[in-house]
Order: C-alpha cells, then sequence, then structure tokens
C-alpha cells in the first residue's frame, strides 16, 4: 500500500513509545511512516520541544512534519480548544499527505482519567481503539487508531526507560487549573514509584479493554479488536443522497451518530434531548422533530432522517465560491470540485423556482422536506442555479462519515468503501438502489459510546 501510515507525536513518553513500536511495524511491512508534531505555541519551551520530536522521528526511520497552532487562543477551555486546534492540524496534514489512519499514543490511564473527568460533568468523549476523527470537515475519510490501550503509562514508560530512551515531560500536565491534571492528581497522589500506585479500578473494564501487566504494549496491527459488544440492533438504512431510513428500534448512539451525520454538524446532541426523541420514537409514537440541523419524520414502522432545509431560510448564508479544481465542502455534507472558475454553492431552499423543468424534475425524486437541502451552483452571481451535479463533481460524505462512526469499517483497507446498503457510487443524484433492509440487521457488532 503506498498511502503512508501518519502518527501524532509529541515527543512525551507515550508516543516516543510508539513511534518506535510504529517504525518497526512500517519496516517490516513496506510502509511510509509519517509522524505529525504539534507546536501549541503555549509553551516558552515548545519549539525546542518540536526539535526533539524531529531528530526522534528521523532516527527512528520516520519522515517529519511540524505543524503549528497560530492565532488568538481562549482565555477559558484552553485544554479543549488546544485538543481541537491539534486534531484538526493533524487531520488537515495527514489527508493532504494521503493518509487514511492517524495513530494515537493514548493508554490506559488515559481512559481512567477521563471517567474521573465525566464523573466531574466532563462532556468529554469515552476513547476506543478505532474511532473516526473528531475533526470535521478536515478528518472525513480518517481513522484514529490507539493501539496502547491496553498499557498503563508506568509499562509503556519502563519499557522505554529500558531501552536507554528519553522523553519529554510537559510541566503542564500537572498543573491543577487543569482537569486532566486534577483527575491524574486524584488517580495518583503521589508519582509513581514514590508511594504511588495504580487505583485497583480505573475505568478501563468499560471499553472491554483489559490493562498489560509487567510487559510492553502488543506489536501494532491495524486490525481493530473485537471487545465482543452487542451489535446494533437496526441500522440506517442509506435513502441516497445523505438521507437515511431507521428503525423504531435503533439504539441511542446510532441514533445521535445519524443525526449529527445528517445535519452536517460536529458535535453530538444534548443527552436530554436525544433522551426525548429516543423515547418517542421507541413509543411509537408519529411526529416530525429537529435536532443537530436533522429531520425527523417518525411515521408508522420507520423513520426519515434528512437535513432541515428549513434552516437556510431561517438563518441565510452566502454562496460559498468554489477555487477549481479544489475540493471543497459545503455545509459539512457535501464534497464539491469545481473544473472552472466563478462558480458558488448554495442550498437549493429558494431557489427551486428557478431551476430548469429537468433539474426540479430530479428533485421531485426526493421526499419533499429534502429538496431544498441539495447543493445548487451559480456562476458569476447569476440568477440561473444548476443542480451540482450537473456542473461540478458533487459527492455526499453523510454515508461514508456515519460508516465510520459505526464501526462499519474496522480495517484501513476498508475506508473509502461505502456503507452497508449504499450503492458503491454516491454522486448527486445517481439514482442508488435501495437494499432489503433485512441485510443491514446482519452488521457486525460496534463499540458502545
Amino acid at each position: 500500500m503506498d498511502r503512508p501510515l501518519a502518527l501524532a507525536l509529541s515527543g512525551g513518553g507515550d508516543s516516543l513509545a510508539l513511534l518506535r513500536l510504529a517504525a518497526d511495524w512500517a519496516r517490516a511491512n513496506g510502509r511510509r511512516l509519517l509522524a505529525l508534531t504539534v507546536d501549541h505555541g503555549l509553551s516558552p519551551d515548545s519549539a525546542a520541544w518540536t526539535a526533539f520530536a524531529e531528530r526522534a522521528a528521523r532516527e527512528a526511520g520516520a519522515d517529519w512534519r511540524g505543524l503549528c497552532w497560530t492565532g488568538p487562543k481562549p482565555a477559558t477551555g484552553l485544554p479543549a480548544a488546544a485538543r481541537m486546534a491539534r486534531h484538526r492540524l493533524i487531520a488537515e496534514a495527514a489527508r493532504k499527505a494521503g493518509a487514511r489512519v492517524v495513530l494515537f499514543a493514548h493508554t490506559a490511564d488515559d481512559i481512567a482519567e477521563g471517567e474521573v473527568m465525566r464523573a466531574e460533568g466532563s462532556t468529554l468523549g469515552r476513547l476506543r481503539d478505532w474511532s473516526p476523527s473528531p475533526a470535521w470537515p478536515e478528518g472525513r475519510g480518517l481513522m484514529l487508531l490507539r493501539p496502547m490501550l491496553g498499557a498503563g503509562r508506568g509499562e509503556v514508560r519502563d519499557w522505554l526507560a529500558g531501552q536507554g530512551a528519553g522523553w519529554i515531560d510537559d510541566p503542564g500536565n500537572e498543573d491543577p487549573r487543569f482537569a486532566r491534571s486534577r483527575a491524574r492528581r486524584s488517580l495518583y497522589p503521589l508519582p509513581l514509584g514514590e508511594g504511588g500506585t495504580r487505583p485497583a479500578t480505573a475505568g478501563w473494564e468499560d471499553e472491554g479493554l483489559r490493562r498489560q501487566e509487567t510487559r510492553p504494549p502488543d506489536p501494532l496491527t491495524l486490525k481493530r479488536k473485537d471487545d465482543g459488544s452487542a451489535a446494533v440492533r437496526s441500522s440506517p438504512l442509506p435513502m441516497g443522497e445523505g438521507s437515511f431510513n431507521i428503525g423504531r428500534d435503533t439504539d441511542a448512539a446510532s441514533l445521535a451518530a445519524a443525526l449529527v451525520c445528517v445535519g452536517g454538524g460536529d458535535r453530538l446532541p444534548r443527552r436530554d434531548r436525544l433522551d426525548a426523541i429516543h423515547a418517542r420514537l421507541a413509543g411509537g409514537e408519529d411526529f416530525t422533530a429537529t435536532l443537530c440541523g436533522a429531520r425527523i419524520e417518525a411515521r408508522g414502522d420507520q423513520t426519515l432522517l434528512i437535513r432541515e432545509a428549513g434552516e437556510f431560510i431561517r438563518r441565510p448564508r452566502p454562496p460559498l465560491p468554489l477555487i477549481p479544481g479544489v475540493e471543497t465542502v459545503w455545509d459539512g455534507r457535501w464534497a464539491i470540485t469545481a473544473d472552472s472558475p466563478g462558480w458558488s454553492v448554495a442550498p437549493a431552499a429558494g431557489r427551486m423556482a428557478a431551476l430548469s423543468d429537468a433539474d426540479r424534475a430530479v428533485l421531485k425524486a426526493l421526499p419533499p422536506a429534502a429538496r431544498g437541502s441539495m447543493p445548487v451552483l451559480i456562476r458569476n452571481n447569476a440568477t440561473a442555479p444548476v443542480l451540482a451535479g450537473r456542473a461540478a463533481k458533487a459527492r455526499s460524505l453523510v454515508e461514508q462519515r456515519l460508516a465510520l462512526a459505526l464501526d462499519r469499517m474496522t480495517h484501513e483497507r476498508d475506508l473509502g468503501g461505502a456503507l452497508h446498503g449504499a450503492s458503491p457510487r454516491n454522486h448527486l443524484f445517481s439514482g442508488a438502489d435501495i437494499t432489503d433492509e433485512r441485510a443491514l440487521r446482519r452488521t457486525q457488532g460496534t463499540r458502545r459510546e
């Protein structure tokens, strides 16, 4: 495979251990390894840390690229902002290099700290060994692999020290102003080796993972582990062009993922609102509602999820210019590439009357509420729009994004494929066939969020 394997390298002990393991794996498997280091600009030592990471990557035989988080930093919520900036920068660089998988060096300790933070009210998500990039749309099509979640931080660093390697310790990790530092301190009041001990139950059992005792992390594999989690009872059925039919027995985690993907956003719904919708579905109620930018039409046994076109009318946006030859993501749902200059993309809402008879006929094949959310192109501010697929390459991102979120693609070689039940072609108005829903119920196991 020509695609490189990307790795997030901070220079800390965990990421350096992963670098060594990944470099050995890459050499044995004939793969290129690309290490990516983000300089957040938050410490006077950050330039030196970046240089250290570069040396370590080069010595391991990996390619390396440095990335910088520039611009103003928030006065509050700095750790979360830095984390998202890091994910966006790494995702963008990895995609540009052609990678589809990015390695992260989280350990069992990170899972335990996250449990403490959530118990104190944090909305931090749970770590999984195989999950889509949280950066959207920068991370579209990218998966994150965390092969060291079964090892504790102490074991990893003991293993690294046994190889005579050094690493960077960021003092910010001990700053009590930050929630993760406080969580770490609550779990390990004293440093390991100075009276501090690892807690008997650290939270990683919830993830179906097991801590490795007194041994280094397992060798890397690009095949995800199976923790035996229950399968999703009912899978979203792709209806074509970014809409889905779901059964009323769809579990809450799958419903949340589908709503976010159909709505094109990057934030999960509030738990109380999700629970209310889920209860109405389970109760057999017929209703229409909106959540996460998605329209929910529950009728009978099935529920249609489509983009809420009314949002374009209530909160109009200017047309988005397209750069010739450059893929542009519109509304978090469509990837559009124009070959010639002068084109902009906008929603069909408020413009359908100006479409040609042929374009209106195409839209009539869609559910009425879905038509206004379709992308149309306008050239040089002309009043007559055309459907995006007529004048540019347009493909829906929703189906693959949901497939990744629901673990339908369990290996690197699966990436770039289609969600089970979707047509292999996913271009605008391609006339995708609808697959029998019974086949979708025979899905593989997924992890519970």
